[in-house]
């Protein structure tokens, strides 16, 4: 396998929870970064562009670069669903993406790495997802990211620029937020957590793995035109989660067995229902077409993700 070493990249949402560890993973690999950000954070050489749209100059970070990573997003909001709300997240997720494409085209950049999400595929099904899937996005941000795609393919057939788009599922790990760290919390406190009858399929994605993934679509000269679902391995149920993480944190799980019907009634009268149906619907992949295409193998075990998650979270 040849990989490309030692380009010029540039990486948006360079800030974020992803952005910083990825950009400290290319500068490990010998790559030359620029991170681009919305507001200072005081990177080094990172490029400050204030909000992003369809208007955006992104002419001078583009000068002499040869590869982009764009993590840049509006991220999901579970209150958002309403098509009321689809213009604010096309406005960054779409349009400012085929903006910052086209704008890349006509500099020369080769190759834009896009990353998308797993809700592309849908909300959750009995069976693994698979980039073979007809799309069937829920919700205006996986609207948004679905257009968005769409758009990327059409610029990379009208101008050569190379297009991979990765749709992650859940991502942990240090310095992870909203539910999963509420989850660590709950076993960390040692709360009775009704979850023990719950069956079910989630695919998880360590912040290490997906780093290493995002540099290895810029290095590898097969990942052009593809689109990569990825995950660690392997799915796991909730309990099974709830266990690997107290395990990981010395804890036990305190998990007892409520019927899936009873817990769905008491969210729908706590008003809770979204919330409950992340715990007990099924949402995993098959990753198994990156491995094939591109010899990608995680890294990081999920043991030793959610090692460093909780490790971080103390």
């Amino acid at each position: 396998m040849n990989t490309l070493q030692g380009l010029q990249v540039a990486v948006t949402g360079a800030a974020g929870f992803v952005g910083r560890a990825l950009c400290e993973g290319l500068v490990q690999s010998h790559h030359r970064v620029t991170p681009v950000v919305r507001n200072s954070v005081g990177l080094p050489d990172e490029a400050v562009v204030g909000d992003i749209g369809s208007v955006t100059d992104w002419r001078a970070i583009l000068s002499g670069c040869d590869g982009i990573i764009h993590l840049a997003a509006r991220v999901h909001d579970t209150s958002a669903r309403d098509a009321g709300d689809l213009p604010v997240y096309r406005q960054i997720n779409t349009e400012a993406t085929l903006s910052l494409a086209r704008q890349a085209a006509q500099a020369g950049v080769k190759r834009f790495v896009f990353v998308s999400t797993v809700k592309v595929n849908g909300e959750g099904s009995s069976q693994p997802y698979r980039e073979t899937d007809v799309p069937a996005p829920v919700g205006v941000y996986a609207m948004s990211k679905w257009e968005a795609e769409q758009g990327l393919h059409r610029i990379s057939r009208e101008t050569g620029l190379e297009i991979v788009v990765l749709r992650p599922p859940l991502v942990y790990g240090p310095g992870v937020r909203a539910n999963f760290l509420q989850l660590i919390h709950a076993i960390e406190r040692g709360w009775p957590l009704p979850l023990d009858a719950i069956h079910n399929h989630r695919s998880l994605l360590y912040l290490g793995n997906l780093t290493d993934a995002l540099r290895l679509c810029l290095e590898h000269p097969d990942a052009a035109g593809r689109t990569f679902l990825l995950d660690d391995g392997r799915a796991v149920s909730t309990p099974q989660l709830i266990r690997a993480l107290a395990q990981a944190m010395g804890r036990p799980a305190r998990l007892f067995s409520v019927p899936p019907w009873m817990l769905q009634a008491m969210g729908r009268l706590l008003g809770r229902t979204a919330e409950l149906n992340r715990l007990m619907g099924s949402l995993y992949v098959d990753s198994s077409a990156i491995r094939s295409q591109l010899g990608w193998l995680p890294p990081y075990s999920m043991n030793v993700g959610l090692a460093a998650t909780v490790a971080a979270s103390a």
